[in-house]
């Protein structure tokens, strides 16, 4: 399950839809810079670490090797989760998943400030500079938890470095190693403890049974570090490939890729967005799709469809298909539009440029569809769909080339219909 945009699809719903095929489901990167949002008998989870196959009795929810975590956030959310009547029992964390640190977000936000205006628009939740670490092989992982010895010798090893760049290059105080350490071993290690696992083994054991398993994507192509609009992007790779290294599986174990794509594109921070708005159109998107961070509160910038970028996102990703969400967020427009194509000094292009600054100079070209002025919240069968939202549907999979499966048609667990059958 991946997104194909800028993130912010919808892709929780979805995953906790085809979760009722699985019996497992797999986190394999991001961290809590990540808000997924379900909505289930009008009840609203919003959830950053814990896969949203969570909310299912008879899932087995992992937080992959690839996945950078903050302990605290995770020991808050399992706290939220447990209080609202979730079950997280079953949750299982990978002993080789990367642990972000209080000095981790302390970094991400003074690279920020030190950036200005060329600043990349970082959650500043310590995803990129975890990252890091990892990268430098200086990175501390949960199962270093497990000796506390490891845990301590680690941690004074990679603030012996950081600690240069917070005192020399931004004039801020060192991080005290002993003091950290003994904060997160007396307030995460106990409680964390039942969760860490050997997640790879976990997954293969399931796979060898016969069992589905799901694999969730945090952020989205498009901010994938190799594949999006760097540096605009993220600090992992987000794309369908990247569950193989942060899961641990290899590419014949996966048999089906779902695209989860908005009926319309967002993004959130810096960065190029040929289609986006800055008309009243694109108001009335950000009003009626609530289009605000779930983690931070930040109004997303709205555009029409781009079936270019999809189309890309097909080829990366491997896609078998599309799930498209909001489409219920039209219902009261005229007009819908679709870019199929850029214009890129003064010629017509319909492949995803390679080259930045061509992105950036990029102006799309439109098809346009008469809007549905009907309400779909209650569609939930194909034949019940109206035939402008319809026409619109079959655009997509014409354009894209990939076919339509599933559309939502409002924000509510059972408020989806199945389009083309794959």
């Amino acid at each position: 399950m991946v997104g194909t945009q800028w993130g912010d699809e919808g892709k929780g719903k979805f995953t906790d839809l085809l979760s009722k095929e699985a019996s497992m489901v797999v986190r394999y990167q991001g961290g809590h810079n990540a808000g997924h949002t379900i909505v289930v008998d009008g009840e609203k989870f919003a959830i950053q670490l814990v896969p949203s196959g969570v909310l299912y009795d008879h899932i087995t929810p992992v937080i992959g090797n690839g996945v950078v975590v903050d302990p605290f956030v995770l020991l808050r959310e399992i706290d939220m989760l447990t209080r609202r009547g979730i079950d997280c029992t079953r949750l299982k964390l990978s002993g080789n998943a990367h642990l972000i640190l209080s000095y981790h977000q302390e970094l991400d936000a003074l690279h920020e400030r030190h950036l200005g205006k060329a600043k990349l628009g970082t959650t500043k939740r310590g995803i990129g500079p975890a990252y890091a670490d990892k990268s430098m092989r200086v990175g501390i992982r949960v199962q270093d938890l497990l000796d506390e010895n490891i845990f301590r010798e680690k941690l004074h090893a990679s603030l012996a470095h950081t600690n240069k760049v917070l005192t020399k290059v931004f004039n801020r105080l060192p991080v005290d190693p002993d003091q950290l350490a003994d904060k997160v071993l007396t307030e995460c290690l106990s409680q964390l403890r039942p969760y860490i696992a050997d997640s790879v083994n976990l997954i293969h054991d399931a796979l060898d049974a016969g069992q589905h398993v799901l694999f969730e994507g945090a952020q989205a192509t498009f901010l994938d570090l190799d594949h999006g609009t760097y540096p605009f992007v993220t600090s992992s790779n987000p794309i369908a490939g990247g569950a193989c290294a942060g899961a641990g599986i290899g590419p014949k174990d996966i048999n089906r890729v779902v695209g989860i794509a908005k009926a319309y594109v967002t993004r959130v921070g810096s960065g190029p967005f040929p289609t986006e708005l800055f008309d009243q159109d694109g108001d009335r998107i950000v009003d009626i799709g609530r289009e605000y961070g779930t983690n931070t509160g930040r109004r997303r910038r709205p555009g029409w469809f781009d079936a270019v970028m999809l189309r890309h996102a097909g080829r990366v990703n491997g896609l078998t298909e599309l799930a498209i969400t909001k489409l219920d967020v039209f219902d009261t427009f005229d007009t819908v539009k679709l870019c199929v194509g850029y214009e890129i000094d003064g010629q017509r292009v319909d492949r995803l440029p390679y080259h930045q600054s061509e992105l950036h100079r990029a102006r799309p070209v439109y098809e346009e569809f008469p809007g549905w002025n009907t309400d779909l919240t209650a569609v939930t069968e194909k034949a019940q769909l109206h035939p402008n939202a319809a026409s619109f549907l079959n655009a997509i999979e014409e354009r894209v080339q990939v076919p339509v499966t599933l559309a939502s048609t409002g924000p509510g667990r059972d408020q989806f219909l199945h389009w083309t059958q794959t």
